[in-house]
């Protein structure tokens, strides 16, 4: 089945520790997914930034819901029990929790309240505008289109500047990504060879113990296997086992598949991964804001 929203998850996560016990959320978040019937792909999927699990982001803020109106309390790091008052939720027997239900607690309508923008605050929240996601699942989704969004923006670019400065696009990123050694040295060793295919070379480290030849082009139509073929020619003429081949364009499954078998360690990077690489190292691209997620520590509160 899909991976349910965490308002979803509400009543069964109430429910799995209705016997008053401590209990670990990590041990929560399996026994919710063995519930849920979860498949190891549906447990494993990550949030877009890839630091954490669908799933167990989910799990989490409906323990935080759950928490801020009440029902739940936090014993220690890691660890939550049932309330009092959640024991009476349960006792009604509710068909359904979510975030309208919790909207009969206080301090659940308190915690709401800090979180809307002043001038929301009196207005009534409609169930239908409640979305899915978790806070931390919108956030990143937007991250995410501001990034794709950027990636789209840099190919564009890339594409108008001439041969000589993708090739120092190129130079800059790898320097960056910590190959070459110096952007001196690098600078030198890149258009150093024209031989069979080969556009330049770089140190695979700042000591220079190994060599990577290098091929970038800026393509418009799709590169196809013949054009990796004779790039790893080239690397066998030359007596080298790396090579990176870089374009603006994309590759052909059958020039993915080709690399795959051959006994050269060749790296396609296509355009949307140049750009992406490009965000990920600063290069053509600055900062322009930086927002922290943080999380209490529930350790600092503790009074043994």
């Amino acid at each position: 089945m899909a991976i349910p929203d965490y308002q979803s998850i509400m009543l069964p996560l109430l429910k799995l520790v209705s016997d008053g016990q401590e209990y670990y959320l990590r041990d929560i978040i399996e026994k919710l997914a063995d519930e849920f019937k979860l498949s190891e792909k549906e447990r494993k999927e990550l949030l877009p930034s890839g630091q954490q699990s669908i799933f167990s982001n989910r799990v989490g803020w409906a323990r935080t819901y759950l928490k801020q109106a009440g029902l739940l309390e936090a014993t220690r790091r890691g660890y939550i029990r049932i309330t009092e008052r959640g024991k009476q939720v349960l006792s009604q027997n509710p068909k359904y929790i979510d975030v309208k239900f919790l909207e009969q607690f206080p301090e659940f309508l308190e915690f709401r309240q800090r979180r809307r923008d002043k001038n929301e605050e009196k207005e009534k929240i409609k169930k239908e505008d409640i979305p899915l996601e978790t806070p931390e699942e919108l956030l990143e989704i937007a991250y995410q289109k501001i990034r794709n969004e950027l990636a789209n923006e840099i190919l564009k670019q890339i594409k108008k500047c001439s041969p000589s400065f993708f090739e120092k696009l190129v130079v800059d990123l790898l320097v960056k990504m910590g190959y070459g050694g110096t952007r001196k040295d690098a600078g030198k060793a890149i258009g150093k060879t024209k031989d069979g295919g080969i556009d330049g070379i770089i140190k695979e480290d700042r000591l220079g113990l190994d060599i990577i030849y290098i091929q970038a082009k800026r393509w418009e139509g799709i590169v196809g296997r013949p054009e990796i073929q004779k790039f790893a020619g080239a690397l066998q003429g030359q007596r080298a086992k790396k090579g990176i081949f870089i374009t603006t364009s994309a590759f052909t499954e059958d020039a993915k598949e080709y690399v795959s078998k051959i006994d050269s360690k060749i790296i396609l990077i296509d355009g949307e991964t140049l750009a992406q690489l490009m965000i990920d190292y600063n290069v053509g691209v600055f900062p322009v804001r930086t927002y922290e997620i943080k999380k209490i520590d529930i350790d600092y509160f503790s009074e043994e």
